[in-house]
């Protein structure tokens, strides 16, 4: 990379107006990259967004020739299409890329990232990689989960994440929130986003007009765990459900043990693994308690009575603000 590059101190947010976007740019005003010249674009629809940025106005900006040039990091925060369309220009600007937009099994000579994943791998962060992917706070959660049980002779982890409608972005939680009043006074919900009802309502699937495929997400979700767990012996069984609420995302995981274990180890393990334990129970973890929070939650595992050795874990974690946060602390730690 030339000297200029590794010297500037620009950084480019691709998807500035997504949710994971504002969210990322907050946290870089906060950081090391305080001062630092951010650059804020994404696609033509969102072109010309007032925003903030170090304190002063900001328009976003469509790419054109030259948005990437002389940057240090490119954050891609948009669509995964958004992403893919740009991403050669930005692989020629030299920058380091960090990927939140999912899909991360898209992407070749690329690494996973999220804290302590080096240790719970038993691996080291690649000395040379112009492309990291931050994957989702679900798929951290089961990654996270599976690598901090193997050691006490994990056999199988089934787990099943709820997500929420801010997985779709800015649009579907103003689906959400019109179809919730709509419903109140009694009026036909509408469903321009997900054709389906998805307030009050638990769905594994939307109506074949959605622009939001749940489908995918569930397979974007799978090969996120299985990029964070390449190499391990054990890959969990995941599904992925609609949940009618607007924020962070729960899991319910139950794993099988090869050996004798007890609560205490389990409990020690996920502590040692990243994990807060919350051991009030009355306290969550739930949408509320992890919100806001830059860890994933979870409740004392209980043992199953009708499967001896097996274990059900119940978590929960901030959709948007952990995966940005962890973007930063890459870009930290990759700056000398």
């Amino acid at each position: 990379m030339p000297s200029f590059e590794r010297e500037s101190q620009r950084i480019v947010i691709a998807g500035a107006s997504s949710l994971l976007g504002a969210e990322l740019k907050s946290l870089l005003e906060e950081s090391k990259f305080t001062g630092w010249d951010l650059r804020l674009v994404d696609e033509e629809v969102a072109a010309g967004t007032l925003t903030e940025a170090g304190g002063e106005p900001a328009v976003i900006q469509p790419v054109e020739e030259g948005t990437f040039s002389k940057a240090r990091f490119v954050f891609f925060t948009g669509s995964i299409d958004f992403t893919l369309a740009n991403l050669q220009q930005a692989r020629e600007s030299g920058a380091q890329i960090v990927h939140l937009s999912g899909h991360s099994a898209a992407f070749a000579n690329s690494f996973e990232w999220f804290p302590g994943i080096e240790t719970l791998r038993g691996d080291s962060l690649p000395a040379s990689s112009p492309l990291a992917v931050i994957p989702s706070a679900a798929a951290e959660a089961i990654a996270r989960l599976s690598l901090s049980l193997k050691g006490l002779g994990l056999s199988s982890l089934t787990a099943t994440v709820h997500q929420t409608v801010s997985a779709a972005g800015k649009n579907g939680i103003e689906e959400l929130e019109s179809q919730t009043t709509q419903l109140l006074a009694f009026q036909s919900p509408g469903k321009q986003i997900f054709d389906a009802q998805v307030a009050f309502n638990m769905l594994d699937r939307f109506g074949p007009g959605s622009r939001f495929d749940l489908g995918q997400a569930q397979a974007t979700l799978r090969n996120e765990i299985g990029a964070c767990l390449r190499g391990q012996p054990v890959l969990p069984a995941v599904r992925l459900l609609h949940v009618p609420l607007f924020y962070g995302v729960t899991f319910s995981a139950c794993a099988k043990f090869g050996l004798s274990t007890d609560a205490d180890k389990i409990t020690n393990a996920c502590v040692r693994g990243g994990f807060a334990i919350l051991e009030d129970a009355e306290a969550g973890p739930s949408n509320m308690t992890a919100a806001g929070e830059t860890v994933i939650h979870v409740a004392k595992p209980e043992a199953n009575p009708l499967q001896p050795q097996s274990w059900w874990f119940w978590g929960a974690a901030d959709n948007i603000r952990l995966p940005a946060w962890n973007a930063v602390k890459l870009a930290e730690k990759l700056v000398p």
